[in-house]
Formats: structure tokens, sequence, C-alpha cells
């Protein structure tokens, strides 16, 4: 007999399906260095002061039961391809020649990994970035933290790079981001985007 699918079993298949998916479409913008097709030249262009860059690859969803900050052999990590792509990324943004004001990551493991694996600068670990899925930490005064931080941005300021979780980016900017996956934040205008990689490549010679 076929067992029949709750509605909240359809669900969580469904978001598992959509979060491999956004990882899958991530490696493969970083692995050929283009960006969604039909991107226009203006979404190829930086201009915003907040960064938020979701975490490499680290296969699965959410973190053991065992789950603990300060044990990160408790916690879902990087693979080897997550780490090559970290690396990839932190490539074509040390092409651009940013000067940035600052470099931010969640005090997860894996948020905190690829941050060294950038290899962009020195990196300050953040609470405010911290993830809420599964309440591993208090998701009202984790987001408040972190918009208190954005409001002592200034508006005009050098752009900053927070290294993130998916759940964070979202609650923030209402973008769905893959693995690897970036998005712009204008302080000014509180307009967020996606930001292909492509974005942060030269531009060509004349």
């Amino acid at each position: 007999m076929m067992a029949v699918r709750t509605p909240a079993l359809i669900g969580y298949l469904a978001q598992h399906l959509i979060r491999r998916m956004f990882a899958i479409i991530g490696i493969v913008l970083v692995i050929t260095g283009g960006s969604i097709a039909g991107a226009n030249a203006g979404q190829m262009q930086f201009d915003g002061t907040v960064i938020f860059l979701r975490h490499a690859l680290a296969p699965g969803g959410g973190d053991p039961a065992e789950f603990s900050l300060k044990d990160c052999r408790t916690q879902r990590n990087l693979d080897e391809t997550g780490r090559r792509q970290a690396r990839a990324i932190g490539a074509r943004i040390a092409a651009a020649d940013i000067e940035f004001a600052g470099i931010y990551s969640s005090e997860w493991c894996r948020c905190l990994e690829t941050a060294m694996l950038l290899d962009i600068g020195p990196v300050t670990p953040f609470s405010g970035l911290n993830s809420f899925f599964e309440s591993h930490a208090p998701r009202d005064a984790t987001l408040t933290k972190l918009q208190a931080k954005l409001d002592s941005l200034p508006l005009d300021g050098k752009p900053i790079i927070m290294i993130t979780h998916y759940v964070t980016i979202a609650s923030v900017t209402n973008i769905l981001a893959p693995s690897g996956g970036a998005v712009l934040l204008d302080l000014q205008t509180g307009h967020a985007r996606e930001l292909p990689l492509t974005a942060f490549s030269p531009a060509p010679s004349q």
C-alpha cells in the first residue's frame, strides 16, 4: 500500500529540494564565473554598502542534534567542494581590488571557515549573523543585533562583507541565497538584490 504523505512532509521535501537546487546553481556560477541568464548591465555593477554572503556549500540541512557552538565536530561543515567554492569566490573578490571597511562572520564554523578561505582580510565573528534555524540562536535578539549594526554603518562608507546563513539573509533582504551566493544591500535606499560574482571582475581594458 502506498504511504500517504502529510502536508508537513510534502512541505519539508519541497523545501529540501529547493535548497539543493540553489546549492547546485551557486556552485555552477562559481565554476563558470557566470551570472543568472538575463542579468542586465545594471545587475553586474557593484553599487551597494553591505554584501551578505551565504557560507559555501555544506552538505545537508540544519545542524546535528548534538550541536554546540564551541565544537565544530558537532556542526554541519563545508566539504571539499565547498572549500573550493570559497577559495574561488575569494579570488574573484580579491581581483576586484575593493577596499572593505570590515569583514564579519557568523560564529558557526562553516561561516568562519568560508571567511578564512576567502582570504581577503581579517575576520570579526559577530553573533548578529548567527543562524536561528532550529532555534540554535534566538531569532528576534539576533536580528535586533544585526539591525543595530547595520544602522550604525555610514550610508556612504566603504563596503563590508557579512558571511552568514540562508535564514539570516532571507529575513533581512527577502532574497533566497544559494550556498556561496551574495546579496547586495544599499543602506541608503534599503534596496537589496542578488550580486553575481561577475560584479567583482576587473573592468575589461579599453
